[in-house]
């Protein structure tokens, strides 16, 4: 009889056997670290990040029926000839029970938007309409900030403003619930609402959604509303404010450079004592179309730098903070399936899976399946493209670049505005 052979026990998977080099070792330890950190990444922004992933801050209780203040809507607007008829007639039909009328400042318009907006401001029934130019901008402001000043000036003493885009469509009480949210017990100084973009073609689909969960991860919307919180936001595109606490916050000139001026103008205002709101919009939408993916690019591309203070150190820590949120995640977990290694696939597996719950529900805001929330790390990705982008066209001198226009960063525009006014 030949001798029994007996076999050496094998370690456990994604252990090192005593012939594994220690190499190999020292490699799979740091992606297991890596992924571990990926882990508590996503479990503090999961339960520590505001409720960011949350999608249900809508407009605040309104008050009882009955008159309202006076408001007047201002509408920035240059080359609009293509949306406005969508989104124009929206504000004209406004049921609103108080005084109120539509301004809109035609912002150097060269396709026939001011005698556009003219022609469709004669319908029956619809609030006043005036249509004005305030001319090209002075050194150091954007084009978008000296059309809302000229705007602001020309309403006067109305106790609100409604500051929206010329893209922005409301539903005929969307003026009154925002006036009503205002005059709520809390009576807030300022109440935005983040309008619905379109979600119709592949490349909206894909970046929209995304879009707006990586701004409530920015700027939790339940931190932005609470009374001496160091966080503030709004949304550029629906903003209604008190004409009193923008004055007491400066103005618009106080932020006349800023190229993200719904955040600014919201910081203002909370510095200065007021109360501010945000959340997600029912019944305001943009009726503005981005079909291809060059156009959602350069929407993000133009201000992501801006947003970074124009800091090579905070672009670096963005770059380095997406890649360990977004891409190690999924990453991780086919490097660890492959190679049999549960130590790294499992927090990482973990990860990916705490990133997709929270994506969830903007996906059900927006009317998109639950199985998208997989693509979210390539959406991440071209995010992260985005970013490193827009600091390229910065450094190249193009930065914030749009409609024809280009904004210096906020030093060279400061110099730029000293010059002028001597």
């Amino acid at each position: 009889m030949s001798p029994t052979r007996t076999r050496a026990p094998r370690p456990p998977v994604g252990c090192r056997s005593p012939s594994e080099p220690s190499g190999i070792l020292a490699r799979v330890t740091v992606l297991t670290l890596i992924a571990c950190l990926s882990l508590l990444a996503w479990l503090w922004l999961t339960f520590c990040q505001g409720g960011f992933w949350r999608t249900d801050v809508r407009l605040p209780p309104r008050d009882a029926d009955g008159a309202r203040p006076s408001v007047a809507v201002v509408v920035p607007a240059r080359d609009e000839a293509e949306v406005l008829p969508l989104s124009l007639p929206s504000l004209l039909a406004q049921r609103y029970a108080g005084e109120a009328r539509v301004i809109l400042v035609d912002d150097g318009s060269t396709d026939g938007t001011g005698d556009l907006a003219r022609r469709l401001g004669e319908a029956p029934g619809a609030l006043p309409l005036t249509v004005t130019s305030p001319g090209e901008p002075p050194a150091g402001w954007t084009g978008k900030l000296w059309a809302l000043r000229h705007g602001v000036e020309l309403a006067g003493d109305v106790e609100y403003l409604l500051l929206t885009d010329a893209d922005i469509a409301h539903e005929p009480d969307s003026l009154e619930g925002l006036v009503a949210s205002a005059e709520s017990g809390a009576r807030y100084d300022l109440v935005s609402q983040m309008a619905r973009l379109s979600v119709r073609t592949r490349w909206e689909q894909l970046i929209v959604p995304a879009f707006v969960y990586f701004f409530a991860q920015l700027y939790p919307f339940r931190w932005s509303n609470k009374p001496g919180s160091r966080t503030a936001a709004a949304a550029g595109g629906c903003t209604l404010v008190r004409r009193e606490a923008l004055a007491r916050a400066g103005g618009v000139a106080a932020i006349r450079g800023a190229v993200i001026d719904d955040v600014n103008l919201a910081r203002l205002v909370k510095r200065g004592g007021g109360r501010t709101w945000l959340g997600l919009a029912d019944r305001v939408d943009s009726v503005r179309p981005y079909p291809e993916l060059g156009q959602l690019w350069r929407m993000v591309s133009r201000s992501a730098y801006a947003q970074l203070r124009h800091n090579v150190f905070l672009l670096a820590g963005t770059v380095l903070g997406l890649t360990l949120v977004y891409l190690v995640p999924p990453a991780l977990t086919v490097v660890g399936a492959v190679t049999l290694r549960p130590l790294v696939a499992l927090p990482a597996l973990a990860a990916w899976a705490l990133m997709t719950l929270t994506y969830r529900p903007m996906l059900a805001y927006y009317g998109r399946p639950t199985r998208e929330a997989l693509l979210l790390p390539f959406t991440a990705g071209l995010y992260l493209l985005m970013t490193v982008d827009s600091a390229v066209q910065h450094w190249r001198g193009r930065g914030a670049a749009w409609k024809g226009r280009t904004y210096p960063a906020p030093e060279k525009a400061s110099a730029l505005r000293d010059v002028a006014e001597r």
